[in-house]
């Protein structure tokens, strides 16, 4: 369950832009007539309205997942405020400009701020944020939770470059594309990531046990 909450807002997002473009007319009449009044020049192209209704969807859901949290009583990481917080900021700037670059460098953003407080939190407070998280279910040699501090900082790297590839040169005119790869490309690299590590965990608890 908590797999498919953490991936809410992006299903959200993927379904609104999927369903907005399958009824792009009716998509278009609705975001016209709710947003045309807030957006800059008052006009939002039919081509243009599926990414806009998905913004604003990837919005509402993230906030969502922020309110349910709180009103559990539970508390709520880093990250996920990250995310609302960029998400509101540039998938705003992007809705209210009618225009998708600011949407398309959230996913970068929020790697690279997130590669960026880790790094931060290692050099300015020696505090490695992955031990951290993980040391109550394993425990590691000091040398083996430093190689994976420094395989997620340089993965969080790589995938804000990679999602800039796609976004502004590999897929540039196709956002269809680009979504696709939001959504299935850059969730399946992150999975394998997962599992690449839990091989590597595993490896080295075995020698610990020995």
């Amino acid at each position: 369950m908590k797999f498919l909450f953490d991936l809410f807002p992006l299903i959200a997002f993927f379904a609104a832009f999927k369903l907005g473009g399958m009824y792009e007319a009716s998509t278009h009449a609705f975001v016209q007539q709710y947003l045309g009044g807030i957006v800059s020049g008052g006009i939002i192209k039919a081509e243009q309205a599926p990414w806009v209704l998905a913004t604003l969807v990837g919005i509402i859901a993230t906030a969502c997942q922020v309110s349910y949290l709180l009103l559990r009583g539970r508390k709520v990481d880093g990250m996920l405020w990250l995310s609302l917080f960029i998400f509101v900021v540039f998938g705003g700037a992007s809705i209210y400009l009618h225009d998708d670059f600011f949407l398309k460098w959230k996913p970068t953003l929020i790697y690279w701020l997130s590669g960026l407080g880790l790094l931060i939190a290692q050099l300015g407070f020696k505090k490695n944020m992955i031990r951290k998280t993980m040391e109550a279910q394993v425990q590691l040699p000091e040398a083996v939770w430093k190689q994976l501090l420094a395989g997620w900082i340089i993965f969080f790297g790589a995938m804000g470059a990679l999602n800039l590839f796609v976004a502004f040169v590999l897929y540039k005119d196709n956002m269809a594309a680009w979504v696709s790869f939001k959504a299935f490309g850059a969730t399946g690299i992150f999975f394998v990531f997962i599992v690449v590590q839990t091989l590597f965990l595993a490896k080295h608890i075995k020698e610990e046990a020995q």
